[in-house]
C-alpha cells in the first residue's frame, strides 16, 4: 500500500503530465491515430457482422445473459482493431522493405491506400514524388533486408503500440468481465 508521501508524489507528479494543454496541442493530439488510418471506421459490412456475431456467440458459449454478450461483442471488436493495427505495422514494414523508407507521413491516410501503394509497387507502378529523400540503399538478401526494414520502421511502430495496447486492454477487460459474469477464476 502507498504510503501518504508517495500517494503526494504521485498526485504532483500527475499535474506535470496531463498531455498538452493549449487548443493547437489538443487539435494535433487528437488527430494522432488518423496518421496511421487506425481511426477510420470499418465499413460495417452485412458479413462482418455476422463474422461479429458469430464469434461473440462461440465466446459467450450456451449463455443468454445479455452482459456476457455485450462483453464477448466488445472482445470480438477489440480483436479486429488489434489485427488492424498489426495489419498496418506489416504494411508499414513491407513498405520499406520495398522503398527503402516510408511514405511521407501525409500521404498515409488509411491502411486502404498502403495496400493499395503496395500493390501498384508490385506492379511496378508506385511513382515516388521527387520530394521524397531517398534513403540508403537496403541490404539485398533476406533476412538482413527485414531486420533493416524493421530497424528503420521503428520510431513509426513505437507510435502504433499505443493502439494496440489500448484495443489488447479492451479485449481483456472484456473476457475479464465474462469470466466474472460466470464467476470463473482466469
Amino acid at each position: 500500500m502507498a504510503s501518504e508521501q508517495q500517494i503526494a508524489a504521485n498526485r504532483q507528479n500527475a499535474q506535470k503530465s496531463r498531455g498538452p494543454r493549449s487548443t493547437a496541442g489538443r487539435k494535433r493530439a487528437s488527430r494522432n491515430s488518423y496518421r496511421h488510418g487506425l481511426a477510420a471506421t470499418i465499413p460495417s459490412t452485412a458479413e462482418r457482422a455476422r463474422r461479429v456475431e458469430r464469434l461473440a456467440h462461440k465466446i459467450a458459449g450456451k449463455s443468454a445473459n445479455p452482459v456476457i454478450l455485450q462483453c464477448a461483442h466488445t472482445a470480438v471488436q477489440a480483436e479486429f482493431d488489434l489485427a488492424q493495427v498489426r495489419r498496418v505495422k506489416v504494411a508499414m514494414i513491407e513498405q520499406i522493405s520495398a522503398l527503402g523508407q516510408l511514405a511521407a507521413p501525409n500521404r498515409i491516410k488509411s491502411t486502404a491506400e498502403v495496400r493499395r501503394s503496395l500493390r501498384a509497387l508490385g506492379k511496378g507502378k508506385l511513382n515516388i514524388p521527387p520530394s521524397v529523400e531517398v534513403a540508403p540503399p537496403m541490404p539485398a538478401a533476406e533476412p538482413e533486408r527485414t531486420a533493416e526494414a524493421v530497424r528503420r520502421a521503428l520510431p513509426e511502430l513505437l507510435k502504433l503500440e499505443c493502439y494496440e495496447r489500448r484495443a489488447a486492454a479492451r479485449r481483456e477487460r472484456a473476457i475479464r468481465a465474462i469470466f466474472d459474469q460466470n464467476n470463473l477464476k482466469l
